[in-house]
């Protein structure tokens, strides 16, 4: 198939128009056929939920070109599921599991030769959302949603390789205890803009978010869970009912046991612990790990022992091992690469 662009090495992380978008709708209590359609603009009313009260979720994805030239996606049942969750949190009519795969290879397929092919380390970024429609002005839920799911190719996330960031102490909350942190909901994006806004401006890439409760544990990121991994190479990831529960995480557990024989621990992690750590990474869909250099606490550092040049050295192997599965070099345990035929 003959690809749509040229120069991929050279593409950021941002928007760029595909062909086909799938759009669902659910109306008098059941989801519409589903279609795919040229036209990128939505039509709302001035009054939807979406745009009064937040009533919105969505899903993060990435379609492949592995060693082989297949076009392939990462466990989207997942993705599914999530979403399904994150749907039911805000009362949202979730949109059926297994129509959600079969519409995200839809789209893929529609869009196939935006996917950049294998070796230019870019990908083709799968959006599947979901928000209210129909007119609500007193504080109640939306009874009418549209599902939709675009595309946009990408380039590689690291332009000159993934270097080691510098995060802060967050001083504001990413989610309450027993609020919405567990899902993926444009809300808890939107209380988090000020917060990313602020540490750029003060020269840091990224928050550390400590739990709101107590705030002693480690949360995550704006949009991304942490890993970290000890003196004696044990794999920690924080635990905590206002995480985003993040695919690429719970991969990457299971990659450091079966792949690399690690000892993996899930637990709650207190911020006393962190200097001891010997490395330190975020994980999630755009770059899957950016490894951490060293976190500024209100001005006392915590530097970590691989530094601020290159990735530490489990961190790099989770990092290769991870990357060969999604592009083909490693085999993927059962169920995890779904081909686009």
């Amino acid at each position: 198939m003959e690809k749509i662009h040229s120069g991929w090495e050279n593409m950021g992380f941002s928007y760029r128009k595909t062909n086909k978008r799938y759009v669902a709708n659910f109306k008098d209590g059941k989801w519409e056929e589903g279609v795919l359609t040229e036209d990128q603009t939505i039509i709302l009313n001035e009054c939807a939920g979406v745009l009064q009260y937040a009533q919105t979720c969505f899903e993060g994805m990435k379609a492949y070109t592995t060693k082989e030239g297949k076009i392939v996606i990462f466990r989207p049942e997942l993705n599914a599921q999530r979403l399904e969750n994150s749907a039911e949190r805000i009362h949202m009519a979730p949109f059926p599991k297994d129509r959600f795969v079969d519409a995200v290879i839809q789209t893929v397929k529609a869009n196939a030769a935006y996917v950049p092919p294998y070796g230019s380390g870019g990908s083709l970024y799968i959006r599947p959302y979901l928000f209210g429609t129909d007119p609500v002005i007193g504080v109640k839920p939306a009874e009418e949603f549209q599902f939709r799911i675009f595309t946009t190719p990408v380039g590689p996330y690291f332009k000159n390789g993934p270097k080691p960031l510098t995060l802060c102490v967050s001083d504001f909350d990413r989610a309450a205890p027993y609020g919405t942190g567990n899902a993926k909901l444009g809300l808890n994006y939107a209380m988090s803009l000020h917060a990313l806004v602020t540490a750029k401006e003060n020269g840091f890439d990224e928050n550390m978010y400590l739990d709101s409760a107590t705030r002693t544990k480690v949360e995550e990121t704006n949009g991304a869970n942490f890993i970290f991994v000890t003196k004696d190479n044990k794999l920690i990831t924080p635990k905590s009912e206002t995480i985003l529960p993040s695919i690429t995480r719970r991969s990457l557990m299971v990659i450091a046991k079966d792949y690399l024989g690690l000892e993996v621990e899930e637990r709650e992690v207190y911020f006393e612990e962190v200097k001891d750590f010997a490395e330190c990474g975020l994980c999630g869909t755009a770059a899957v790990i950016s490894p951490v250099g060293k976190i500024n606490d209100h001005g006392n550092e915590i530097c970590f022992p691989s530094g601020m040049t290159e990735m530490g050295p489990i961190t790099k192997k989770l990092y290769d091992t991870f990357n060969g599965i999604l592009l083909g070099r490693n085999k993927a345990p059962e169920g995890w690469i779904k081909v686009i035929e």
